[in-house]
């Protein structure tokens, strides 16, 4: 099969689906019968340059797919797969690899690089490719070595730095690897190729250069390479160069001040000057720069290595970002994805706001009243409208208000102008208006009973404008809405024109002239948002002849015709959106005794609706009918018993379906909502739900992110049937002290793994609280064996001081259920682990009312426990 695996790769790639089958099928049988020689073969493949381009081309491409997947579970299976080949069979695949980057075809070259990078990140790590820096760095240094081998060389080692961390090389290697990238940007030894794949090296590599960093000389060569190649004459090296900039403004902080002056000189310059790839990398540095300095005044960071850049260079800045705003592209209003000179300014411009706050206004708002009122020219227009919204977030409303008072009334009059980029940045700048300085809840608006009816005629009347416009009303209306939630009486003042509203949103979902569905999303998104924001006291009328119509049109959707794949995406997304307005609704009626009713009449048209809506299987419908499920089960109480039996095999499909884990995640969060609903009458479906609850928290290939969801949801049922859960204990129990153990393994030092440690600890304490108080009773003293693990995770996490407070109230919690259910049984353990005093001490001194409260509650079922 070796011998003939040319022509399998040339007819996999057949137009005729015969042949290709019959070839692909040839394949998959030499990989299954024999999976080293089939690798051995695909890697001989495409080092031979006598063999035809789309034969090596397959062959770099399965070779890749052998060794990494997107999805961690497939993953996995790929690594352990490659582990397992013998030594000496994958040395020959290395080899073929490597000599590959010398080929003539720059295709081969740019494959073998990619696949080297997916051996190195399995090997790498476990230390077993110790000579792959050296080999790549040899053809760095040989005299004779072509362009062409140190161009996919540098391309090799910047794809190895991508994909390893920075701890798997030592420092000799990070220096030389260094040392041949920068060497490799210098102008005078190599030509175009060579230099950009070494820039492109750099990037990439800038993680590993901590320790050079951190040494001045070293620091200033690497500053001078990147800064000179900022200015080579070709704009692909510029770009990168640029690229590394912003990759170094956000890694090096800390160290860039004594470059500031000319790396404002040279992004100032490439501003203004460069071409529009390059301009907006220069752009994105100071953007990065806001990011850095945000993240040391919002978000705590250490203000010792806050210097000030953003502000220093304010005056220069800020001029500089206004004139991007004038270089608008004639349809950026209707491309989803565009992104120019213009969007990047503003987008840079509100980063400025956020970083400095009230000193940005003086520097934009001359700007602003000078180009507002041109009206020649809509570019100044929509510039001036565009600076004025990128600056509401971070200045006081102290500084804004009066500018936004003044300028209200001139805003909603734009809303006529009669260029539809300016009408588009005029809504989009009222959103923001509505989004920063309305809330009524904290007693302050720039919304009042004077303004209010001005402001919603201009809205329903500019909702009817063309799409991209009325997208942005929406966005408008929304935050407006939004402003009015617990706002006491000020509610009030939305209630008369919530039937316009509701009716102006709908008849913007039925829009025919829209060729994207942006403007139905955000519509049907706005709509939820005023429903949930309404005054349910005067509007449960409204809201309740809101429902029907919307059943409507969630029952017309199951007759439309499906002819094609997109037919069915556009029917699911209708029928997701939907269910998202029904949950809402039914959330909002069933808030209140009286409107509860309506629900109640309508709940076996609407649960039938959603088990028709579960038929036409897409994840995304799945999703959003699982969530108003669940909001139907909590209107509902125990009467939703009568639709367990129809709807249970759709929940046991979500809980099994682990490639979507969103779904999964959301149907175990839809068990704990029925749990609450039905108590013990959730009992007779307990046994296979639990089953598959145990079957998901040990897959393997299911995301983690759904098991702290399962160990809560655990507490959910044991709350829910008492002491019928003790059946569980015996399969339960042993996986919650495992997890707890897990939860000591976790790496603080990873934001992600800590954020998940922190997940996973509250599933396990909500669990143990949900089986404590369900248990308490009779059964009780079947959890006594469990208690000196539960009470030693608790103090594990208690030591812990990265945890966050969900996870503190979450443990607290547990310790006083533990003392209630267990009493005096625990004397001898709390006598012994006297821990607790200073957490619940610690507790008690906490801002939060809630874990006071508790922390206190806690304290006194401890006392009970010690002086019985």
């Amino acid at each position: 099969m070796a011998m003939e695996i040319t022509q399998f790769l040339l007819a996999a790639q057949s137009p005729d689906a015969n042949v290709r089958t019959a070839a692909e099928g040839n394949l998959k049988q030499f990989q299954e019968q024999n999976l080293p020689s089939f690798l051995v073969s695909l890697s001989v493949e495409l080092a031979n340059d006598q063999k035809p381009p789309e034969s090596r081309r397959l062959a770099g491409i399965i070779l890749k797919n052998s060794l990494d997947a997107k999805e961690s579970g497939r993953k996995e299976q790929l690594v352990q797969q490659w582990v397992a080949i013998d030594g000496g069979v994958k040395g020959q695949i290395k080899e073929m690899l490597l000599r590959t980057l010398g080929s003539g075809v720059t295709e081969a070259r740019h494959t073998a690089s990619q696949v080297i990078a997916k051996i190195a990140s399995i090997e790498i790590p476990r230390k077993e490719w110790p000579n792959l820096i050296a080999s790549l760095l040899s053809n760095m240094t040989q005299q004779e070595s072509p362009a062409t081998l140190k161009q996919a060389t540098l391309e090799t080692l910047g794809y190895v730095c991508e994909e390893i961390s920075h701890q798997d090389l030592a420092q000799d290697e990070v220096n030389t690897v260094l040392t041949a990238v920068v060497q490799g940007m210098t102008l005078g030894n190599h030509g175009v190729e060579v230099r950009l794949a070494a820039t492109r090296a750099l990037y990439n590599a800038l993680d590993f250069a901590q320790t050079n960093f951190e040494n001045k000389m070293e620091r200033d060569y690497i500053m001078k390479v990147v800064c000179e190649t900022a200015m080579a004459a070709e704009e692909d090296i510029r770009q990168a160069a640029f690229e590394c900039l912003v990759s170094i403004s956000s890694t090096y902080y800390e160290v860039l001040e004594e470059y500031m002056q000319t790396l404002f000189e040279l992004t100032s310059k490439a501003v203004k000057e460069d071409a529009e790839p390059v301009a907006l990398q220069a752009i994105e540095f100071w953007s990065s720069i806001c990011d850095e300095e945000i993240e040391i005044q919002e978000y705590g960071g250490d203000e010792s290595v806050h210097s000030c850049f953003i502000e220093k260079a304010l005056t220069s800045l800020v001029p500089m970002l206004l004139e991007t705003l004038l270089k608008q592209e004639e349809d950026q209003d209707q491309d989803d994805g565009a992104w120019n000179l213009s969007m990047s300014g503003g987008t840079c411009l509100g980063l400025v706001a956020r970083t400095v706050g009230d000193a940005v206004v003086p520097l934009v708002m001359p700007f602003v009243q000078e180009n507002i009122v041109k009206t020649t020219d809509w570019r100044c227009r929509e510039a001036a409208t565009y600076a004025f919204g990128s600056i509401l977030e971070g200045p006081s409303e102290e500084k804004l208000s009066p500018l936004v008072n003044a300028g209200l009334e001139f805003l909603l009059n734009s809303m006529k102008d009669e260029n539809s980029h300016v009408k588009d940045t005029t809504a989009w700048s009222l959103s923001r208006i509505f989004e920063t300085l309305h809330s009524p809840a904290r007693g302050f608006s720039v919304i009042t009973p004077g303004n209010l009816p001005h402001i919603m005629a201009v809205l329903l009347e500019s909702i009817k404008d063309v799409p991209n416009v009325a997208e942005k009303v929406c966005g408008a209306i929304y935050f407006l809405a939004q402003g009015y939630e617990d706002a006491g009486p000020s509610s009030s003042l939305l209630s008369p024109y919530l039937p316009s509203t509701i009716s102006a949103l709908l008849a913007a979902t039925e829009r025919t002239d829209t060729h994207d569905s942006r403007l139905r999303s955000s519509a049907y998104e706005t709509l939820n948002e005023v429903v949930r924001c309404s005054n349910i006291a005067e509007t449960a009328n409204i809201i309740s002849q809101l429902l029907p119509v919307i059943m409507t049109k969630l029952s017309q959707t199951m007759d439309v015709q499906i002819l094609s794949t997109d037919d069915r995406v556009k029917q699911g997304d209708l029928q997701a959106l939907l269910c998202g307005v029904l949950q809402v609704i039914i959330q909002k009626l069933s808030a209140s005794d009286e409107s509860k009713t309506v629900i109640l009449q309508a709940a076996d048209q609407i649960m039938m609706l959603f088990l028709k809506v579960f038929s036409c299987r897409s994840s995304t419908v799945h999703e959003e009918a699982m969530l108003a499920i669940g909001a139907l089960a909590y209107a509902t109480g125990s009467e939703f018993v009568k639709y367990m039996p129809e709807f249970y095999k759709y929940l046991e499909m979500g809980l099994q379906n682990h490639e979507e884990y969103q779904v999964c995640a959301i149907s175990v969060g839809v068990v704990g909502d029925i749990c609450r609903a039905l108590d013990d009458k959730f009992v007779p479906f307990c046994d296979g739900i639990m089953s598959l609850l145990l079957s998901d928290l040990s897959n393997g290939v299911l995301h983690r992110s759904v098991k702290p969801p399962i160990f809560s949801c655990f507490g959910d049922i044991a709350l829910a049937i008492g002491e019928h859960f003790e059946k569980y204990l015996a399969y339960a129990i042993p996986m919650m002290q495992k997890a707890s153990e897990v939860c000591a393994q976790i790496d603080n030092d990873d934001e992600e793994m800590m954020d998940y440690g922190n997940q996973l600890r509250r599933g396990i304490f909500e669990a143990y609280s949900g089986v404590l108080q369900g248990m308490k009773g009779s059964k009780a003293d079947l959890l006594l064996p469990h208690a000196g693990h539960l009470l030693q995770f608790i103090e594990l996490v208690f030591n812990d001081k990265t945890r966050d407070e969900s996870v503190s109230k979450a443990a607290v919690a547990v310790l006083g259920d533990l003392a209630d259910t267990l009493g005096p049984n625990l004397k001898v353990l709390f006598s012994d682990r006297v821990f607790y005093n200073e957490f619940l001490g610690e507790c008690m001194e906490s801002e939060d009312d809630q874990l006071k409260e508790t922390a206190v509650w806690t304290q006194g079922m401890i006392g009970r426990v010690l002086v019985t």
